[in-house]
């Protein structure tokens, strides 16, 4: 098997900025940090062409060399694909703005975004040899690692909320992994996870507390880039739990600047909240560098049900960077939204997808973005893993059916 090439150079901590070598494993820093992948970006620039990657199948393993596996054969794959941009055309229309497109990431294995990260990582945990990886979750990261390490040969156990969508729990059970509920929330299922990584000897494969998962949400960025011609929208709307994503695009966009495949102009970046559970959008406002754990943590919208995260200062980063900001909204809001942009233009949002939109509108109304801006929402996965509304409508054949009611 012929090996794509590959540019990394080493992991650095993302708090003080100490250097690990690359092909090891590797959990968080020293300091107690997320490490992030660094790459050799000149030896990239002339490796690899916009028009190498156009001619290359779908999925986001086109984008090898900006990726870290060193070999093809660990590249654990269950048939990825570049994920739809959909415009909502009756729902701008209704709201007087010039462009709301939605990235429908419901559409990748497992039906969400999760797989992006790990389809990375465990393709990393593959070629590091590792043999049992664990994680908490609130559901769709759970499922998606299961499918992959299943497929990769590994052995892995999920830990979740007790009240987790029965759907989630089935799905990660049957696609391998070993799944318990804990009566708790999910940052309770990640002290269990990280408490028995010593008399277990699991990896722990967390948000942020390995560097891979951050380089298969980088292909968000990458993919969207692409899609627009090598340009960004105005405002990406990103629901925001750990954030992993948002972190993995800004450095995906930095990526492609310093190789100048992008200008300077790079896209306002919104880390969305609910408000029953907002320790980001708290430190925003209050002009702070970290998010303190947020306390009887609540909200329909459970992905984003994360009441502290270990890469808070890089979301908060990239907001700032990028001249964005981080909003919360109410759980009315994100199902009334939800509700809108089905029965308006036939997409399908799951709760944290809604979030983006009653967040848009939001902030729409509140001034903080113009309508003629090019607005990205983030739906991060399908909404038919998620509770619909009973429809009890129904016809009696052997009766006079009354068709003046049509």
């Amino acid at each position: 098997m012929t090996d794509t090439p590959t540019f990394v150079s080493h992991l650095e901590c993302s708090m003080t900025g100490k250097t690990y070598p690359a092909d090891t494993v590797q959990g968080l820093s020293e300091a107690g940090r997320p490490l992030l992948v660094r790459y050799d970006l000149d030896a990239l620039a002339k490796a690899v062409t916009k028009e190498d990657i156009a001619k290359r199948t779908d999925g986001f393993y086109r984008y090898r060399e900006f990726l870290p596996i060193r070999r093809d054969e660990n590249v654990v794959s269950l048939g990825e694909v570049v994920t739809p941009l959909i415009p909502l055309p009756h729902t701008a229309k209704r709201l007087n703005a010039t462009s709301i497109i939605v990235k429908d990431e419901g559409r990748l294995p497992t039906g969400s975004f999760k797989a992006r990260g790990l389809a990375l990582a465990v393709s990393m945990a593959k070629e590091l040899g590792l043999t049992h990886l664990a994680m908490p979750t609130n559901g769709n990261a759970g499922a998606a690692m299961a499918a992959y390490a299943t497929q990769a040969g590994i052995r892995s156990t999920v830990f979740c909320p007790a009240d987790t969508p029965e759907v989630n729990v089935s799905e990660i059970e049957l696609q391998g992994a070993t799944v318990y509920r804990v009566n708790g929330l999910i940052n309770d299922c990640g002290k269990i996870v990280g408490e028995g990584k010593g008399p277990v000897g699991w990896f722990d494969l967390s948000t942020l507390k390995e560097p891979y998962r951050i380089e298969g949400k980088k292909t968000m960025g990458l993919e969207l880039a692409e899609q627009m011609g090598w340009q960004v929208p105005d405002i990406i709307f990103y629901p925001t739990g750990g954030g992993t994503g948002l972190i993995g695009m800004w450095k995906a966009f930095q990526e492609l600047e310093a190789i100048g495949w992008l200008g300077q102009k790079k896209p306002r970046m919104v880390a969305v909240q609910a408000t029953g559970c907002a320790p980001i959008v708290k430190a925003y406002e209050a002009g702070e560098e970290h998010a303190p754990l947020w306390q009887d943590a609540h909200t329909y919208a459970a992905g984003i049900r994360v009441p502290i995260a270990v890469g808070d200062f890089l979301i908060l980063r990239a907001v700032r960077e990028s001249g964005g900001f981080a909003i919360a909204v109410e759980d009315e809001a994100i199902a009334e939204s939800l509700d809108e942009v089905g029965k308006q233009d036939g997409l399908l949002l799951c709760p944290e997808g809604a979030a983006t939109m009653a967040a848009y509108k939001q902030a729409l109304a509140s001034g903080l973005v113009d309508r003629d801006e090019r607005a990205l929402l983030f739906n991060c996965a399908t909404g038919l893993k998620y509770p619909l509304p009973k429809i009890d409508r129904a016809l009696d054949r052997h009766q006079p059916i009354d068709y003046t009611q049509f």
